[in-house]
């Protein structure tokens, strides 16, 4: 079965605290729905309409693991606390099995 990908690129953040409480409650609401963080704030090298900013790679087991830890509860109430902290690009994205 093809694993699930959360890949989040962040284009800016406004307001820091608001990220920081969003960090918070996310770590936990990812762990619970299986997620494994893959890489988060290291060096990147964007090329041709990418921006190199901060990016998150969390992994799943299945694509549907993934898309159910976004719908779960807990992983909601860390976005009502990231609000409009930050402008970011996320996908949720079915590896290759």
């Amino acid at each position: 079965m093809p694993k699930g990908y959360w890949v989040s690129v962040y284009r800016t953040i406004s307001d820091p605290d608001k990220l920081a409480a969003y960090n918070e409650l996310a770590g936990p609401a990812v762990r619970a729905g299986g997620g494994r963080l893959l890489a988060r704030d290291g060096r990147v090298v964007a090329h041709e309409a990418g921006i190199a900013a901060r990016t998150i790679l969390i992994e799943f087991d299945s694509f549907e693991q993934a898309v159910a830890a976004r719908e779960s509860a807990a992983y909601q109430e860390a976005l009502a606390a990231l609000g409009d902290g930050v402008e970011r690009d996320f996908r949720i994205v079915e590896g290759i099995d």
